[in-house]
C-alpha cells in the first residue's frame, strides 16, 4: 500500500464517522434521536473533541472543532483528487519546476 492510497484510507474511515450509513444515521450523533431524526437537526453536523471508539459517537466538547474540522478538507480532497493527478504533480515539481495548472499542460 502506498502513501496516497493510506492516506485515502484514513480519509475514509474519519469521514465515514460524519456520513450517513445504510439506515440514514451518521455514527457521529450516535444514540442523540434528536441530531439523527429531527429535520431540522440531523443534517448538521458536530465536530466534537473525540470520539468512541467502538461506535464513531461524538463525544466531549462539541466546539472543539481542532483536528476533527480537518475531517471535512479530507472529504473535498479525496472527493477532488485522484492518485493519477498527485503522480503527475510530483513527477513536475521533481523535475526542479512548480506544479502548473491544469489550463497550462
Amino acid at each position: 500500500m502506498n502513501l496516497y492510497e493510506v492516506a485515502e484510507e484514513i480519509g475514509r474511515r474519519l469521514s465515514r464517522i460524519f456520513l450517513k450509513d445504510e439506515q440514514g444515521k451518521r455514527p457521529v450523533h450516535g444514540a442523540a434521536r434528536k441530531f439523527q431524526e429531527d429535520p431540522h437537526w440531523r443534517d448538521y453536523l458536530l465536530f466534537y473533541e473525540y470520539f468512541h471508539g467502538d461506535t464513531g459517537a461524538g463525544v466531549g466538547a462539541s466546539h472543539q472543532t481542532g483536528w476533527s474540522g480537518a475531517i471535512a478538507r479530507l472529504i473535498h480532497l479525496f472527493a477532488s483528487l485522484d492518485a493519477q493527478k498527485i503522480l503527475e504533480q510530483k513527477k513536475d515539481q521533481s523535475a526542479g519546476g512548480m506544479a502548473q495548472p491544469e489550463s497550462k499542460r
